[in-house]
């Protein structure tokens, strides 16, 4: 018979920062960990601090202006934010094939950036809930 067993008090962060922090200094020959290394390289001092800390970094449209959240993940990771910081829009979008994360997320940072009406014009837009962008884990 398979028991489950409640974690203890301390133990889920505990195991959050074990992660973080392989992830963090993990092994960089990985796939994933070449593609994070070149994220955090093509992020300012700023975007790095607050992808470390919180799990996304804040980009500005190039077009028009608007501000984007980018979120750890490969799909459903962008939302458009207020000027409250309130997610507003959610945004799917990514390139063609089997990238790591970093790749992705880095990819998404490019196109908003630079040719924001191409992406938003590719994206699919979905209404954020409370559930959409919950930090699942530390990339950064």
């Amino acid at each position: 018979m398979l028991r489950f067993a409640r974690s203890r008090p301390g133990e889920r962060s505990r195991v959050r920062a074990i992660r973080a922090l392989f992830l963090r200094h993990g092994d960089e020959s990985t796939p994933e960990g070449r593609s994070l290394r070149l994220l955090r390289a093509w992020l300012s001092p700023a975007q790095r601090a607050h992808f470390a800390e919180k799990g996304y970094f804040e980009v500005v449209g190039g077009d028009t202006g608007r501000q984007y959240r980018i979120h750890a993940g490969a799909g459903m990771n962008v939302c458009e934010v207020d000027k409250k910081g309130r997610p507003t829009l959610g945004l799917c979008f990514m390139p063609v094939g089997e990238l790591p994360i970093g790749d992705i997320m880095l990819s998404q940072k490019i196109a908003l950036e630079n040719w924001e009406s191409g992406a938003l014009a590719v994206a699919r837009r979905f209404i954020p809930n409370r559930f959409s962008f919950r930090r699942s884990r530390l990339l950064g």
